[in-house]
């Protein structure tokens, strides 16, 4: 107990640190989506750099509002002078649910591999019910969960059910001659929920020449960080660090295809949650998104692969988590290469889920609203599709535009013909 208290105060200053070098410019208060839709939430930099001067380890949070954030990060993005706005934010919403407590829904939404692994077996009839209107009404009355909240439905076999000659517990010696040893981080998302998107991010990066390995794995504890569940978190990221080191130890890329996933592999375990030390920095050094991955390992040279035409109108929205990486949009460069891709860009900071942020009855009309931007644009646009690199962002859209939303790696295994 005495080590946890002292990994929460480290954290909570290493982040508060950062406070003195606001200088009050009000950049992330203009750029903040949340605030610019609702007076529910004071601003970034009023509960985050501001307040963080009147908190204190064993006091109670003074401004409650910061429960408004919704964690997106372009508030830390946009500082001028490399303010941890959101992470600070982010750490002090943990401290007010340690204070008050979390409601049942918020354990209950933050573990979509427990969700998973139970539902599995009855996927054939849980489906449908969770689509009856009945059931979405009983849902939002007894657990506060929005009864338009899109809800993925949960496969009846998992990725990794069908791909078990791809996992391993260890790292080989070597690859096979000619290939490149990847790693994939597939997370609990394309293990229960879209196990075709694996399938076809180990077909893709096959044709690319890559022998991939499905390592030992649970979900990343994003859902939980966000809901203010640190304690469990934690341990959801220190298992994940025990079970990807032997990779990262052979220099093996951890790559992924939740763009939030990779951003908690290699930049909230230790900025947030405070989980330090050489094996985490390991974790970190080697993890890619997985179009970070395409352009690092191929570079111009995915210019040689024969790209058959796609042609389709799409519209590509960059996750906030995929813009934290601060990686630009390596998804774009490549999607760009395909004939006959008529690509058009998101005017939009925020798709508004923000995770599980959008499921919640309360804060389901202010995500709605952040969104709704990126809505008319898709539909003013006359797009076949939409490509975003973020589940939840991809739910988010389809729900309230009606239009099909696609992980990118989909559109490249299309112009490849797979």
């Amino acid at each position: 107990m005495a080590l946890m208290q002292k990994v929460e105060f480290s954290l909570i200053a290493q982040a508060g640190f950062t406070a003195d070098h606001c200088l009050k410019c009000n950049i992330c208060t203009a750029a903040c989506p949340v605030m610019n839709v609702t007076d529910q939430f004071l601003g970034p930099k009023a509960v985050g750099p501001q307040a963080e001067r009147f908190r204190h380890p064993r006091l109670p949070i003074p401004d409650a509002t910061v429960s408004w954030c919704s964690g997106c990060g372009t508030c830390s993005r946009v500082c001028p002078h490399g303010v941890s706005v959101t992470e600070m934010n982010v750490q002090a919403k943990a401290r007010l649910t340690a204070q008050r407590g979390a409601p049942l829904r918020d354990h209950f939404i933050s573990r979509p591999e427990m969700l998973g692994q139970i539902s599995k077996p009855f996927a054939g009839i849980v489906n449908p019910i969770l689509e009856n209107s009945l059931t979405r009404f009983s849902l939002e009355k007894l657990f506060a969960i929005h009864r338009h909240a899109p809800l993925p439905k949960f496969a009846a076999r998992t990725f990794r059910e069908r791909f078990p000659e791809h996992c391993v517990k260890t790292p080989p010696e070597q690859a096979e001659p000619g290939k490149r040893l990847v790693a994939y981080f597939h997370g609990c998302s394309t293990n229960y929920y879209e196990p075709e998107l694996g399938e076809t991010t180990i077909a893709v990066l096959e044709a690319l020449g890559c022998n991939v390995l499905l390592p030992p794995q649970n979900c990343c504890g994003l859902p939980l960080q966000s809901n203010g569940l640190f304690r469990q978190a934690r341990r959801y990221g220190e298992a994940n660090i025990r079970h990807l080191l032997p990779f990262a130890e052979k220099r093996i890329p951890i790559v992924g295809t939740s763009t939030s996933c990779t951003l908690e592999l290699k930049h909230e375990y230790r900025a947030v949650l405070g989980l330090a030390g050489r094996d985490f920095d390991l974790i970190a050094e080697w993890t890619r998104d997985i179009f970070e991955f395409l352009l690092e390992e191929f570079g111009e040279a995915i210019e040689d692969v024969e790209l058959k035409p796609v042609p389709k109108r799409v519209l590509y929205h960059a996750p906030c988590q995929l813009k934290s990486h601060c990686i630009g949009t390596p998804a774009l460069e490549i999607l760009k290469q395909i004939p006959e891709l008529d690509v058009v860009l998101s005017e939009s900071e925020c798709c508004g889920i923000a995770g599980t942020y959008g499921v919640k009855l309360e804060r389901y009309q202010v995500s709605f609203e952040v969104g709704e931007h990126l809505f008319r644009q898709v539909e003013q646009a006359h797009v076949d599709i939409v490509v975003t690199d973020s589940e939840t962002c991809r739910w988010w859209i389809s729900q309230h535009t009606g239009i099909q939303a696609l992980h990118p790696i989909e559109v490249l295994a299309e112009s490849l013909d797979l």
